[in-house]
């Protein structure tokens, strides 16, 4: 089948565009492709991750049923991985489903994301 549409960038609204893509930078290796005051892209691939600037963002919560999407990373070791991303900038919410298959992040501005062993 064709497809209809393509993706080419997943994008994230935040109030600090740069900042969130530095932080990402350094958790995936991925080089910084474009940064101005509003929007920041992120690697070199088919699709990008993305961040653009929100006047008056406000942070998604965890849990929190209006949070619609997150971001899924498989790691080496997820213990070794959680420190090095706290320091980083990331937090770890109290609140961790999945029976310990998975860890629940947030990136500094609050948007969650998993990080499991594969």
């Amino acid at each position: 089948m064709t497809a209809l549409a393509e993706p080419t960038a997943i994008i994230f609204d935040c109030a600090d565009p740069k900042a969130l893509a530095e932080f990402y930078r350094k958790a995936t290796g991925w080089d910084v492709t474009h940064g101005d005051d509003d929007s920041a892209y992120l690697g070199n691939g088919p699709v990008q991750l993305a961040f653009q600037r929100v006047p008056g963002y406000r942070r998604p919560g965890w849990p929190d049923a209006g949070k619609h999407a997150h971001l899924d990373f498989k790691v080496a070791d997820v213990e070794a991985a959680t420190g090095e991303l706290v320091a980083l900038g990331a937090s770890r919410p109290e609140f961790q489903p999945g029976e310990g298959e998975w860890t629940v992040l947030a990136d500094p501005e609050g948007h969650p994301f998993c990080i499991a062993e594969g």
